[in-house]
């Protein structure tokens, strides 16, 4: 193995100090709000699902080149088959489920909403870790499960409108102020995610496991420099599933033409690149990262910041209105993510 970036990242840990973890996690926020606001944009242009497929090939480009300089192999190193199960399995419901209904939800509710809808993937995480690893969920978490969804409900909920139009005619109370279609699309989104993390997250420790003892029996040096590629590697591992997934859908949608004509779009190439390098090659890794530098609940925490962060830019960019109540509700959500692990 070829420890090539360990002395800049060795620097790196040393000026960050204590606040490594949450630069990280700051980053990320910022990463995915770049990210879904290039998303958004590509996804009007090229369609949701050349985008995912796309994407995936990128990711596996841009990652397979980072192991290729800093290891001499562009595959995933010292992966046995329980890290890849685990991971495949995450890619799977990840990427194909979780980003099949973000993309989606991206063209009928825009990016702000996608964004603000992914901060119910905390919460799915956390059941998923009660039924599945068997994880204590405490009345913080349950509380803050019911502020999110609080939050969420003052983003998309308005006051009501007469059924019909004439007097007498009955009130409903709330309506909805978003498509309904998108709005399933949005918690399909988060649910993808929070399910998605809670199994990359045991993938990633098998896989860290594997890697220590595997170091401890060979080069514990260099392996111990190359550690912080594990996210990278881990995100590789999550494409090898989503790539076959997202060519599957696209082929069942009868998009075949339109991946054809996409490949032949320079514009639409550098968007996709962008959001390739904000999305699963930094924010994806990163976030793994992020978690090994702090503990989980202030770099998830931190993380959750994109959907206050991405107000501003969609209001700019896209000339989206927002209202007092999405920013209220944005930040009541937030608020909910952190009561999951402060």
């Amino acid at each position: 193995m070829n420890p090539l970036f360990a002395p800049s990242f060795s620097l790196f840990s040393a000026v960050g100090g204590t606040y490594l973890g949450q630069s990280i996690a700051l980053a990320v926020a910022v990463s995915w709000t770049v990210c879904a606001l290039l998303s958004e944009t590509v996804s009007r242009r090229l369609g949701a699902h050349v985008v995912n497929v796309l994407r995936m090939v990128l990711s596996l480009l841009f990652i397979g080149a980072l192991l290729w300089v800093c290891t001499g192999s562009p595959l995933p190193p010292r992966a046995d088959a329980t890290t890849w199960g685990w991971l495949l399995a995450s890619g799977l419901v990840g990427y194909v489920f979780g980003d099949y209904c973000l993309f989606n939800a991206y063209l009928l509710i825009g990016s702000r909403f996608g964004q603000l809808f992914m901060t119910i993937a905390p919460a799915v995480s956390a059941v998923a870790g009660w039924i599945l690893l068997g994880e204590r969920l405490s009345p913080q978490a349950l509380a803050g499960m019911a502020v999110t969804m609080t939050g969420i409900a003052v983003s998309i909920l308005g006051r009501g409108v007469p059924d019909e139009e004439g007097e007498g005619r009955r009130r409903r109370k709330v309506r909805l102020n978003l498509p309904t279609r998108g709005v399933l699309l949005g918690i399909g989104a988060g649910v993808g995610q929070g399910l998605g993390l809670t199994l990359s997250a045991v993938g990633l420790h098998h896989y860290a496991a594997g890697w220590a003892h595997g170091a401890a029996a060979t080069a514990p040096t260099a392996a111990e420099h190359l550690r912080w590629l594990l996210p990278f590697a881990a995100t590789q591992m999550r494409a090898v599933a989503g790539l076959p997934g997202f060519l599957l859908l696209l082929f069942l949608a009868g998009k075949g033409g339109a991946l054809r004509r996409a490949c032949t779009d320079g514009r639409g190439w550098l968007l996709m690149a962008a959001t390739v390098v904000f999305g699963p090659f930094v924010g994806v890794s990163l976030s793994l990262m992020a978690t090994q530098y702090t503990s989980t609940g202030v770099a998830m925490t931190i993380m959750s910041l994109s959907p206050v962060l991405i107000l501003w830019p969609a209001h700019v960019l896209f000339g989206q209105r927002v209202t007092r109540r999405e920013v209220v509700g944005a930040l009541i959500s937030v608020a909910g993510v952190a009561l999951f692990f402060v």
